[in-house]
């Protein structure tokens, strides 16, 4: 297992977590901030995580909350960002005010232990991953994904699972690089938002 201090900047899914597993995994990576990632940060069926909620919750526990979900969240509001009806991932990266929220998520990670969050479970099934953290790792940041069994595995490690369910699909003849950019491509297009029509 990889200890905690190995990395600048933890994700966590809720999921369907009790709010006391949830706060047991954060305090055991030492996490001292949490930036909600998720752009509506409501939970209908588990209110514990809706924002208004976890807030004072985290607080109570000696863990900040920072909302971010207008600059990093999944769900574009511009219907630019969107490809055949789905979210696309390397338009919302290249946009201003994704960047400008990743410059925030490093700013924040250097005063404190900052852990992302989002609502799915599985990284590679969350942009927080995909996008995200794609995007923070390729500016040299070392993130770890907390699972809900209270592993904490390295980007490195899911971007190696992400390859391998890539499979057949992957052109085994190019170069690491390419093939990871075709598999987060493959990826993203399977668990984006979806456009409402």
């Amino acid at each position: 297992m990889t200890a905690p201090t190995a990395f600048d900047l933890f994700t966590i899914g809720h999921s369907n977590l009790p709010v006391e597993h949830f706060l047991d995994l954060l305090k055991n990576s030492g996490v001292t901030a949490v930036a909600d990632v998720r752009s509506v940060p409501f939970s209908r069926r588990f209110p514990w995580f809706s924002g208004n909620m976890l807030a004072p919750r985290l607080a109570s526990a000696g863990i900040a909350y920072l909302a971010m979900g207008d600059a990093l969240g999944g769900r574009p509001r511009d219907p630019e960002l969107f490809c055949e009806g789905v979210a696309d991932y390397e338009r919302m990266a290249a946009v201003p005010e994704f960047r400008a929220g990743l410059d925030q998520v490093g700013a924040a990670a250097k005063r404190s232990r900052l852990c992302l969050m989002c609502a799915e479970r599985e990284p590679l099934d969350c942009h927080r991953c995909l996008l995200v953290g794609r995007a923070l790792a390729e500016r040299g940041l070392k993130l770890g994904h907390i699972l809900v069994d209270g592993t904490i595995e390295p980007q490195a490690a899911t971007e190696e699972r992400l390859l391998a369910r890539a499979g057949e699909r992957a052109d085994l003849f190019s170069d690491r690089k390419v093939r990871l950019s075709a598999a987060y491509r493959y990826r993203a297009r399977a668990v984006a938002a979806r456009r409402k029509a």
